[in-house]
């Protein structure tokens, strides 16, 4: 067999989970995915079987796009739900249009990006989320990454009783870019704690 099969990877799922499942569904060991979706993310993954494994370091330099929410009022260790909260900020008053938009528009192009505790980063040979496991902070060094676009896809809703706003939001961006991260710095951005959702 040889081609791209554009999978749909569910939620609780590791992208390594379906390299091994289709490898016994196709009788193939030459089988690699275009880049990693977390577990609890759900969405296409393009998988290279065969001779089109050559292109998948082509297809990962193409860029990516996400769709998803993030939630400003409530932070998490590792920056999505599957973490434990280490800080709430109440959002007082809802956030408009306008300063939604401009903070989005200034992480749009080549920016810095500080990759999380919670990635499968190496340093000193270890990976980052085993130190995070282990109450560990390591000084990690800032990559650039580009984000293509940046924009809200619907109208934010605004919880009064929690004091939280959510965003509905699509990110263009390059291969290494942690969305749950662009979250994080667009909360800081407008003042807020934050929480990227999908």
């Amino acid at each position: 067999m040889n081609g791209v099969l554009p999978l749909f990877k569910e939620k609780n799922m590791t992208s390594f989970d379906c390299i091994s499942q289709l490898r016994r569904i196709l009788h193939t060991k030459k089988i690699g995915h275009t880049g990693t979706l977390d577990p609890n993310v759900d969405g296409v993954l393009p998988i290279c079987v065969g001779p089109a494994t050559k292109i998948s370091e082509l297809l990962m330099q193409s860029g990516k796009a996400y769709r998803g929410s993030i939630t400003f009022g409530v932070a998490y260790d590792t920056e999505d739900l599957d973490g434990n909260i280490i800080d709430s900020k109440p959002v007082e008053e809802p956030l408009t249009n306008q300063q939604i938009n401009d903070a989005l528009s200034r992480m749009v192009g080549d920016i810095e990006q500080i990759p999380p505790m919670f990635s499968a980063v190496k340093v000193n040979g270890r990976k980052l989320y085993e130190y995070a496991r282990e109450g560990i902070e390591i000084e990690r060094k800032a990559r650039i990454i580009h984000v293509d676009y940046f924009k809200q896809i619907e109208p934010a809703t605004y919880d009064q009783d929690n004091k939280q706003q959510t965003i509905y939001f699509e990110v263009g961006c390059s291969k290494g870019t942690y969305v749950r991260t662009l979250a994080v710095d667009l909360g800081k951005q407008l003042d807020c704690q934050q929480l990227c959702l999908h």
